[in-house]
């Protein structure tokens, strides 16, 4: 091997550095692009719709008056804006149809509904983000009155234009969801009575006891629907035409049973136990909404005398309008 002369020695030294002090600067550089790519996407401003993970919201309104319901928009982003958001919404039927596709294929009796145009008004179809803000709202006013409480409701809204910054294309549109409640009830199915009942075939000279549970609905404002009897719950229309009573609340917590479509029944009055009333308890610990009711109903042929108490637990601070 060539041995080396001290000058070409610190000529060979003199380029290593110099390729050195190149790549460290690239490195450097490239360093600095990152941070600004990084910088620029901390601080980025982008609104979304605010939903549930399928961009739903679901909302409970209560039946006998109108309410105001709301689509809300969130901002995100490390920096403040310094100009209003104009959001510009439409509505978009496309987005049910395209809803139940996805969820519910060609069985078309699960499909979700267009809300009734006479049920609702949106007396605007913007709202804005101010200035600095995180948020935005645009107002809905919702007549829920005569809505099924066996069919779900969507307004369906897109976010058609905005005035700035820039919007979330996963959250850029939403489907508001109508549910009905009154004060004994939601519509959603989970609002669960447990029972008491007392159950005899007519002519039979034995009472059975009947305990469980029961599903309650909404109907109106003052009435709900349930099953009658110890006939079996299913969420299907045929079985509520079938086997269903609706129970209406005077204001003065007398209660009228009557049949919710086909079913044969009639009320009982004169049971000290279970005068059909509607009233409030306590038991030193604990406050129950309670229907004590008698009645009779037809089941294959058969006459069913029926005596039951349904209770429900409840905290009066949790009874909230909205």
């Amino acid at each position: 091997m060539k041995k080396l002369t001290a000058k070409q020695l610190k000529a060979k030294c003199s380029i290593v550095c110099s390729f050195l002090g190149i790549s460290i600067g690239l490195l450097g550089l490239q360093s600095c692009n990152d941070d600004e790519v990084f910088e620029k996407e901390q601080y980025k401003n982008v609104f979304a719709l605010i939903s549930e993970s399928d961009n739903v919201a679901r909302k409970f309104h209560f039946l006998g008056k109108e309410s105001t319901g709301y689509i809300a928009a969130s901002l995100g982003g490390t920096k403040p804006t310094e100009k209003d958001i104009q959001v510009n919404l439409v509505e978009d039927k496309s987005l049910i149809d395209q809803f139940n596709k996805i969820n519910f294929d060609n069985d078309a009796s699960k499909y979700i509904r267009p809300m009734p145009k006479d049920k609702y008004d949106i007396a605007s179809m913007s709202f804005t983000i101010p200035a600095g803000e995180i948020s935005g709202r645009l107002p809905i006013k919702i007549r829920p009155d005569g809505l099924s409480p066996d069919s779900a409701y969507f307004i369906p809204l897109r976010v058609n234009s905005f005035s700035d910054y820039e919007a979330n294309p996963k959250k850029n549109y939403i489907l508001y969801r109508v549910k009905t409640k009154n004060y004994y009830a939601l519509s959603d199915g989970t609002t669960l009575y447990s029972m008491r009942g007392k159950y005899r075939q007519q002519g039979s000279a034995s009472e059975l006891e009947m305990p469980g549970n029961k599903v309650m609905h909404p109907i109106t404002t003052n009435s709900i629907r349930v099953m009658a009897g110890n006939e079996a719950y299913l969420s299907d229309i045929s079985t509520f035409n079938r086997a269903a009573i609706v129970v209406t609340i005077g204001t003065d917590n007398k209660v009228t049973i009557k049949p919710y479509r086909n079913l044969v029944v009639t009320q009982v009055n004169g049971d000290p136990d279970f005068p059909n009333i509607f009233r409030i308890e306590n038991d030193g610990f604990k406050t129950y909404k309670t229907f004590l009711l008698r009645y009779n109903y037809v089941a294959d042929g058969t006459v069913v005398e029926f005596k039951e108490e349904l209770r429900l637990e409840f905290k009066a601070e949790d009874e909230v309008e909205n």
